[in-house]
């Protein structure tokens, strides 16, 4: 029987839904490491933060390196920039890609020989991967890392590692809150209401 999840990383620890999972985490009992490019306002025995930038990989696999136990990896680094076709930057696009698909396949291939039976996969993806006005080049992104996680789930199913994606609505986080960040204004899903983290 696989031996219990002990030690998690997890990415963008400093704000939104990577805080809320760091912290859910570590109300649990579990040792955490969590990566992000600000310090999280966060005191606690089991916790340990890493500054690191993902879009540098050599400061990712120095952090990962410097993790030598790691049981489960949350990938929920993120940011979104819109901008309807006729005004997108390729900068933007190419910014989203690199930190959702890009990083999030370093991680994994880094991770993979020291991965055990009973280690777990988490991506943080997005209900606009299906589609959406104004958004295509985020939408791609998180489409992308969909058909990753797929493709690793059945390629490690048979080692007793299971990958998997969540794809949350509108939550209410920084990136969300500040029209300024994501170049709109936020919207209210057709549910009606938003989902708090914390």
């Amino acid at each position: 029987m696989p031996e219990p999840i002990q030690s998690v990383l997890v990415t963008g620890a400093s704000s939104g839904i990577g805080k809320a999972i760091v912290t859910r985490l570590l109300e649990q009992g579990l040792q955490v490491t969590g990566l992000s490019r600000r310090a999280p306002d966060l005191q606690h025995p089991n916790f340990t933060w890493r500054e690191c930038d993902l879009n540098d990989f050599a400061a990712l696999d120095k952090a990962l390196q410097q993790t030598p136990h790691i049981d489960a990896l949350i990938h929920a680094a993120g940011f979104m920039r819109t901008a309807p076709l006729g005004e997108l930057n390729d900068a933007d696009g190419q910014a989203m890609w690199h930190l959702h698909v890009a990083a999030a396949s370093h991680m994994v291939n880094a991770l993979y020989p020291r991965l055990r039976a009973g280690s777990r996969i988490l991506m943080i993806g997005s209900r606009t991967m299906q589609g959406a006005a104004g958004r295509s080049q985020y939408a791609a992104s998180k489409a992308a890392l969909q058909g990753m996680v797929r493709s690793w789930a059945i390629e490690l199913a048979p080692r007793g590692i299971t990958v998997n994606l969540i794809a949350p609505g509108a939550t209410e986080t920084p990136m969300l809150l500040a029209p300024g960040r994501s170049g709109t204004p936020p919207r209210k899903p057709p549910i009606g209401r938003f989902f708090a983290t914390g």
